[in-house]
């Protein structure tokens, strides 16, 4: 008899892929199942965590009992069954992500004959145990539990990597959960990110911040220069995108009088794929009333000082050389840092002509159709920014690089915005935000334009944000900090590391 919530039992559905082991486990699965035995109960009589019976009892002496009788659970990682005596490695993930393991020892005495057999005829590497028994360190000083009984908890049905094999990376990152099963280091940087979220969040809250969510699901895309991916909204018959910055939202909430407020959370943009571009990853997005770029690299150099103290590293080892995040954070202007680079003077008057002569120089590819603003960027990217190793916020960009920056205070020419470069690489930007609603608009304008003409990164005009700037914006800065390149800072590993589910093109493609 079967309920509406209890379907009925398919023996002969199987995986597609299912290889003999599997087959094998399945068999066990179905005579556990015919026996009246759970392969997979709601839940067991556990009493401790692994991580709690270490701690309890990490000073037993060898071949010492306590008569304490414990009920623990675990991943079977390890079994060898040897006549009477059978032992199993058991496997929890700990607080900080290292992986905690236990002793279980299993005795004819202890258990009985047939409890013994089901436990060398049922279990396999990989099973989820149930163990109840005494808390005993062995004769070699093995902290364990003398099973009195044992049952299945869930019942493995594909057989676990070799743990002392690594995993080739393909594996690594499209099958996470393995991962997380055989490799301490996979899920310690789950607990690594999330301590540096976590630390970010508290910066920010010390200083009177307040978390909102924005739109995921936008009529008009804006806030950045990217690619958006394209849907359709059924209820408005409505093209939509989703957002590739949370900016316009957070700036509109400013203007309501929500004077220090942030974001932290999922844009995407439907651009490339490499070690350091995921289409999905997570930024925060901060705005100040009453700030600007030089209050925002304070706040910034906080935010990652306090991120450091967390993981516990002010000084970073790349193959590039050492980081030192307690030495001077550098500032480096646009024009003079690469007049600098490349020996030539080049300034916001330099002809397009003499910048594709100075790429051409330099082996640098650019497009002959870019104007000299884009040039120049696309010239300090390359060869200037590998080169900042240690924190250095590069200002004074031309005005199309951040279209919602506000004009330089000195030099029309140029805006206030900076991005911070570490590692070689920019790990987040910062404005003096634009706040006047008639130069946004013609900023926008020429947005729409580049837009219209074919540039799928171009923004869109926006009018619902630029009628919020008409009601009055405060003067402000803003940040915007890759979480994920954060992450890789502290930790060395690539963005698919860093991301517990990245996307990956399909399988079979």
């Amino acid at each position: 008899m079967t309920s509406a919530n209890t379907p009925a039992l398919n023996t002969s559905a199987e995986p597609t892929d299912a290889s003999e082991q599997m087959r094998i486990r399945m068999d066990k699965r179905s005579k556990l199942i015919e026996r009246g035995t759970e392969a997979y109960p709601v839940g067991v009589e556990r009493t401790h965590s692994l991580s709690e019976i270490r701690e309890k009892y990490a000073h037993l002496e060898a071949d010492e009992t306590t008569g304490d009788i414990v009920g623990v659970t675990g991943r079977v990682v390890f079994v060898r069954n040897t006549g009477k005596l059978c032992f199993a490695t058991l496997q929890e993930g700990g607080a900080d992500g290292k992986g905690v393991r236990l002793q279980a020892m299993l005795s004819l005495a202890n258990v009985g004959e047939e409890a013994l057999a089901d436990w060398k005829a049922l279990v396999d590497l990989g099973d989820h145990v149930f163990i109840k028994g005494e808390v005993i360190s062995s004769r070699r000083g093995e902290l364990s539990v003398m099973a009195d009984s044992w049952s299945m908890a869930s019942k493995a049905l594909r057989p676990l990597p070799v743990l002392h094999a690594e995993l080739n990376e393909e594996t690594r990152v499209r099958q996470r959960y393995v991962d997380l099963i055989v490799r301490d280091e996979a899920r310690e940087m789950v607990y690594k990110r999330a301590a540096i979220t976590r630390s970010v969040r508290d910066t920010l809250d010390r200083h009177g911040y307040v978390e909102v969510e924005t739109p995921i699901l936008q009529l008009v895309h804006g806030g950045a220069t990217a690619r958006p991916f394209e849907t359709h909204m059924n209820a408005f018959d409505q093209k939509m995108t989703l957002r590739i910055a949370t900016e316009l939202f957070l700036k509109r909430a400013v203007v309501g009088g929500i004077d220090r407020v942030y974001d932290m959370g999922r844009v995407f943009r439907n651009e490339g794929v490499d070690s350091t571009h995921s289409p999905e990853f997570t930024t925060l997005e901060c705005y100040e009333a009453w700030a600007d770029q030089f209050v925002m690299a304070e706040r910034m150099k906080e935010i990652i000082l306090n991120v450091a103290d967390v993981v516990g590293a002010r000084t970073i080892q790349t193959d590039a050389g050492e980081i030192n995040l307690d030495g001077e954070w550098a500032w480096v202007a646009v024009y003079p840092g690469l007049s600098e680079a490349v020996g030539v003077e080049v300034t916001p008057d330099t002809t397009v002509e003499e910048l594709l002569a100075i790429a051409a120089k330099h082996e640098i590819k650019v497009d002959p159709q870019w104007d000299a603003e884009k040039i120049v960027v696309e010239l300090f990217g390359e060869i200037v920014e590998p080169t900042l190793l240690n924190p250095t916020f590069v200002y004074n960009y031309p005005p199309s690089a951040q279209p919602l920056a506000r004009p330089h205070r000195e030099d029309g020419r140029l805006i206030e915005a900076w991005d911070l470069i570490i590692g070689g690489m920019e790990r987040g930007t910062a404005f003096s935000e634009l706040i006047d609603p008639v130069i946004q608009r013609e900023r926008l304008t020429e947005q729409s334009r580049r837009s219209a003409a074919g540039d799928v990164e171009a923004m869109q005009l926006d009018e619902d944000f630029l009628r919020a700037l008409e009601y009055g914006a405060p003067p402000m800065g803003g940040i915007g900090l890759g979480i994920d390149r954060l992450v890789m800072l502290f930790t060395g590993a690539g963005i698919r590391e860093t991301i517990l589910f990245p996307l990956l093109k399909p399988e079979g493609h």
